[in-house]
């Protein structure tokens, strides 16, 4: 990564965010649009920074990663130490095992599944996550109205994050994901000639 561009946004084209197909078209223009999304919302610059590199290790829900977890200094170095983090608990997270506790006296019982461990966040920590995660679904979701069918059940994950989501966010959730009967969920991949990096449509994406 040497000769790297300073700018975050130049970083992660030169980490080739702009090659990786995704939902609704490139992993890059899913990345900017999470990050504006959280800016819209009146979050801090460490979270937007954290929506703009959510994806950078890899996630629970897709196949490939932009650097591996030995990287995390360099992105610490890019984007400050508290983005980072956030990030690495995005990519990290076991989504399986970690959604079905929030809401609940666990939920900052959090399963790394990087590490193949759990360990306790902070109510804090949790709430950045939370509202990472509207944002990121909801980017997804709403230019997308057959994404929005088919994972309709988000909004009962986002429900049990009342308390823990900022006004706007939650307000972006109901709006996004109306209540009705979501589709049933149907294994998916996108894929374009030459990419590398794989959006697969999880239970929980």
């Amino acid at each position: 990564m040497v000769g790297t561009p300073h700018d975050p946004q130049a970083r992660l084209a030169a980490l080739g965010a702009t090659a990786f197909a995704h939902v609704n078209g490139t992993l890059a223009e899913h990345l900017h649009g999470t990050a504006q999304l959280l800016r819209d919302w009146g979050n801090r610059d460490a979270l937007c920074l954290a929506g703009l590199y959510h994806a950078v290790y890899g996630t629970a829900g897709i196949r490939g990663a932009l650097v591996g977890v030995d990287d995390r200094r360099t992105i610490a170095a890019w984007i400050g130490d508290d983005a980072e983090h956030i990030a690495y608990l995005y990519g990290a997270c076991d989504r399986e095992q970690f959604h079905p506790r929030i809401g609940t006296p666990d939920q900052t019982r959090f399963v790394d599944r990087f590490a193949r461990t759990e360990y306790a966040i902070t109510h804090a920590l949790l709430r950045d996550f939370c509202e990472l995660t509207v944002a990121n679904e909801t980017e997804l979701a709403r230019r997308n109205p057959a994404y929005r069918r088919k994972h309709g059940d988000l909004r009962r994950l986002f429900e049990r994050m009342d308390g823990l989501l900022s006004s706007a966010g939650s307000e972006a959730f109901r709006t996004c994901f109306p209540e009705s009967t979501p589709a049933p969920n149907q294994a998916s991949t996108v894929l374009s000639p030459g990419s590398r990096y794989v959006e697969t449509e999880c239970e929980s994406p």
